[in-house]
């Protein structure tokens, strides 16, 4: 049987048999002896230390055995069990003659915290160096952004047995903890896998979404556990931001080339200039009718698109179709309100005005939803 497979039955053993067996074997060994010049100490390392020292010798392959970061919990659970038995094994194992094995629990406990700590590290390279090749068409959340997350939400299992790993005091406060800089490194290390994953992206608006969607689902999962406790109010807001600056990015080159075409610098220096004006503006009907079709053929092609798209939190979904409608909308209508003139009058004018206001704002409501 591999050692990871049995370290769930070694905890309960080792716990039984320290905290009951070993403790009533001393107790009795005490009462037995009492009285006599006998040196029970040495009675007691004889009769136990093989059992011991097995057991201990089993717990120190596991905390030898090759690094995986699936194996880290049982590391925890290892070191969280030695950690609060040290107190028994003092008691329990006093004296000259079981000395070995007081050292024996020590070395395993230090060899625990060591391999928990090189586990972390090894994991933190792992997740930027991760080379996935599942690619998530629709800019949707990557399967290893989750994993990454989930594991760093069963680390918060540990807490304190961490913290005590760390040296850490739960009342240091004014200090980064070596705890928090852990998390932060193997967040920071996610991040930059992200951003390699969302290059496989050839629209640079989808690659924003991407980015957008994974690293709103990293800080929404802090700010719902108790890792925001560790990383701090400065961390969620920071990541806020960048999350909102691929927000703003996704806008400027989703949308640029579509409000170029509803902008028109007229000239004579009035931009709001009435239809009657043509002449004086050279703006002409065919410029408008020209703007109109190349503004239904763009918004066709962008709803076609990106109403396959996928952003899962409705929140977040509703605003940035928001935030689109309140730029998009006015220009629009403000297109429609200084040249709607030229083209309405002319033959089949729905050819040229194919949406109203209301219309527009509808099909946005589709963006987004992976239809």
């Amino acid at each position: 049987m591999q050692p990871w497979l049995a370290s769930g039955t070694w905890i309960q053993i080792m716990h039984v048999t320290v905290k009951v067996l070993l403790a009533g074997e001393r107790k009795i060994c005490n009462q037995i002896f009492d009285g006599i010049t006998f040196n029970k100490d040495q009675c007691f390392a004889e009769v136990t230390g093989s059992s011991v020292m097995t057991l201990l010798s089993f717990g120190d392959v596991i905390a030898k055995s090759k690094r995986s970061h699936e194996n880290l919990f049982v590391l925890l659970e290892m070191y969280g069990l030695m950690h609060g038995l040290r107190s028994e094994i003092e008691v329990t194992f006093q004296g000259k003659f079981c000395s070995g094995m007081r050292e024996a629990a020590l070395s395993l406990t230090k060899s625990l915290a060591q391999a928990v700590q090189e586990t972390l590290v090894d994991f933190e390279v792992a997740v930027e160096k991760n080379n996935s090749k599942t690619t998530v068409q629709n800019g949707n959340l990557h399967p290893f952004t989750i994993e990454v997350i989930n594991y760093v939400k069963g680390l918060f299992d540990y807490q304190s047995t961490l913290k005590i790993l760390f040296q850490q005091s739960e009342s240091d406060s004014e200090t980064e903890s070596e705890l928090a800089t852990v998390i932060m490194k193997i967040m920071q290390a996610l991040q930059n896998n992200l951003n390699g994953k969302a290059k496989q992206y050839k629209d640079p608006a989808l690659y924003h979404i991407f980015l957008m969607n994974n690293l709103h689902y990293m800080v929404t999962s802090v700010s719902k556990s108790e890792s925001k406790d560790i990383l701090g109010g400065d961390w969620i807001q920071r990541h806020r931001k960048i999350v909102q600056q691929n927000a703003n990015q996704y806008k400027r080159v989703a949308w640029a080339k579509i409000f170029q075409t509803l902008s028109i610098q007229v000239s004579g220096g009035n931009s709001s200039s009435s239809p009657c004006d043509v002449s004086k503006t050279g703006v002409s009907r065919t410029m408008i009718k020209e703007r109109f079709k190349s503004f239904n053929i763009q918004f066709e092609e962008l709803h076609s698109k990106q109403s396959q798209w996928t952003i899962p939190d409705q929140e977040l979904r509703d605003e940035l179709r928001l935030a689109v409608a309140e730029i998009l909308l006015p220009a629009y209508m403000s297109f429609i309100s200084r040249f709607g003139n030229l083209v309405q009058r002319s033959k089949n004018p729905h050819k040229y005005i194919k949406y109203t206001q209301e219309e527009l704002d509808q099909l946005l409501g589709q963006f987004f939803q992976g239809q």
